[in-house]
């Protein structure tokens, strides 16, 4: 069995969403209102029950054979990446709840003085369950969302990022707390800031359009 994303047939609302945010990756890059693509990932926590002992210059790090390990709870990874300017950056929660989301988004936009063209599943009205009216109106006034469609998950730019950091610095580790999660997915996410190119998105609207065309209602005159 394989697992794909099958997309719906015949759908104005994916065609609609679908199509602004391809729009939307298709502006040229402005660093005062930056397109910034966001994802999130629950990490299973591993935590060793009998602490390895550390390499010598006569040993090897050593293991102890069975397979010892507890899982102390999970961890949310929220990754934001801005595809033209190669920016990336984690932030990491307890929870994966709209509350947590809201915070991240909070502390990012405190930390710069852009405005935002922003890909997303959440709503703004996330900000006013955490925040005064007052605050919640400042904080989404500098924010553009723009909705990827149901079972149109690809079309988030950071999903693919997300996953490959994932695969790189998560997966097959043993990692037992958020303060370990936060220092080697930060580490991971400088790393690839530093040497990777900016996101070169090849699909657009023509090629939606053409591609496939099941998605697109009849028209009925």
């Amino acid at each position: 069995m394989q697992y794909w994303v099958i997309p719906p047939e015949a759908d104005a609302e994916f065609v609609a969403h679908r199509e602004d945010v391809l729009e939307t990756y298709s502006k040229p890059y402005d660093c005062d209102v930056p397109v910034l693509c966001m994802d999130e990932q629950l990490v299973q926590l591993i935590k060793d029950t009998k602490v390895p002992i550390a390499a010598t210059k006569e040993h090897p790090r050593r293991v102890d054979y069975e397979y010892q390990y507890e899982r102390p709870g999970v961890a949310n990874v929220f990754m934001f990446t801005e595809p033209l300017s190669r920016c990336r950056e984690v932030m990491i929660r307890e929870k994966k709840t709209k509350v947590d989301w809201t915070i991240t988004m909070a502390n990012l936009i405190a930390a710069k003085s852009s405005w935002y063209e922003t890909i997303s599943t959440h709503t703004i009205g996330a900000f006013y369950e955490v925040f005064e009216p007052e605050r919640a109106r400042s904080l989404v006034r500098r924010i553009e969302f723009h909705y990827t469609p149901k079972h149109g998950c690809w079309l988030n730019i950071t999903e693919n990022a997300l996953s490959s950091m994932t695969r790189q610095c998560v997966a097959r580790r043993r990692i037992g707390n958020l303060t370990m999660l936060e220092s080697e997915t930060h580490a991971s996410v400088c790393d690839v800031n530093e040497t990777q190119r900016a996101v070169h998105w090849q699909m657009k609207i023509d090629d939606a359009w053409m591609k496939p065309t099941s998605v697109y209602p009849k028209i009925k005159l």
